[in-house]
């Protein structure tokens, strides 16, 4: 970012503005950066700018005169379309670019995308987040990448106006590898919780008392603290869906075949969450996995 102003802060440019990226981009509005987003939804243009950034009417547009060029994607085909090909990013950005991509996609598709940008003169990192809708809004994402040092470095800054815990994790592809392992850790958590909430209410229990107690001794979580409420109110208004813990399910066990790491919790789990989506509840929150127990239980859900 030599060519900027003591003081200036970068031009970002932000695709991708879901559940995740809009509150996103608005916290880095927040913080005095000037951003340039585009999406394929009118409405979520229509908010960023609301919000005091600019809509463009392309990736061509959005990433031309940026510096840092932010991807917050659904999964890697996703990526793939906005980085590759004559209207993508790494054809239209200028050499010398900083592309953050925070998207949770395969390990495999971060270090291609890195090679491919390298050839342009543009930097990549990998950087996924965990936190969820509630972490983006509130600016407390775990943010964890994968890439050069000196890039890090460059990019802290915009990482500190997006989340709390950032750390470098390796080269290229560790993020996402740490986001893969991540979300192995949060799906069987969920689906504890949720076959707990269903042994509790069958027995009786008083669900909320029970699940204050075991929040604070050693079951507790940050997944039950966030979902604790999704589970007293059957609430699953997706903050994270299930169609894509069910991506992300397929990268963990996709990669764990690749490297040899036996991980059978995890492959139940991924059943589980695919169970779910052929039941049609994809679109709700990962909290929903508690629909998938009570039907096991003899429940009409």
């Amino acid at each position: 970012m030599s060519d900027n102003l003591p003081g200036k802060l970068p031009n970002v440019a932000w695709i991708g503005l879901g559940i995740m990226g809009s509150p996103m981009a608005e916290n880095l509005i927040k913080a005095g950066y000037p951003v340039t987003g585009y999406t394929l939804e009118q409405d979520k243009l229509d908010r960023l700018a609301a919000a005091g950034g600019t809509a463009a009417g392309s990736i061509a547009e959005a990433v031309r005169d940026a510096d840092v060029v932010i991807t917050m994607v659904p999964a890697s085909p996703q990526v793939e379309a906005v980085a590759y090909g004559p209207d993508g990013i790494l054809e239209n950005a200028r050499p010398g670019t900083l592309l953050i991509d925070m998207s949770s996609i395969t390990p495999g598709t971060s270090i291609d995308l890195a090679k491919a940008a390298a050839d342009k003169g543009i930097r990549v990192l990998d950087a996924p987040v965990s936190g969820g809708e509630a972490g983006a809004v509130e600016a407390v994402l775990s943010i964890m990448v994968g890439g050069e040092q000196a890039d890090f470095d460059e990019a802290r800054p915009i990482f500190e106006a997006l989340g709390k815990t950032i750390v470098l994790c390796g080269p290229h592809g560790s993020g996402q590898t740490v986001k893969a392992a991540n979300q192995l850790i949060v799906a069987v958590n969920i689906q504890a919780c949720a076959e707990a909430v269903v042994f509790l209410e069958k027995s009786g229990v008083d669900l909320e008392a029970a699940l204050e107690v075991l929040n604070g001794g050693l079951a507790g979580s940050t997944v039950l603290t966030r979902k604790k409420d999704n589970f007293l109110n059957r609430d699953f208004r997706p903050g994270f869906r299930i169609d894509l813990h069910h991506k992300d399910m397929g990268i963990v066990t996709d990669a764990a075949r690749a490297v040899g790491a036996a991980l059978p919790a995890a492959a139940l789990v991924a059943q589980l969450v695919a169970a779910l989506r052929a039941q049609g509840d994809g679109g709700l929150d990962h909290s929903a996995l508690l629909r998938g127990v009570e039907r096991l239980s003899g429940a009409e859900v």
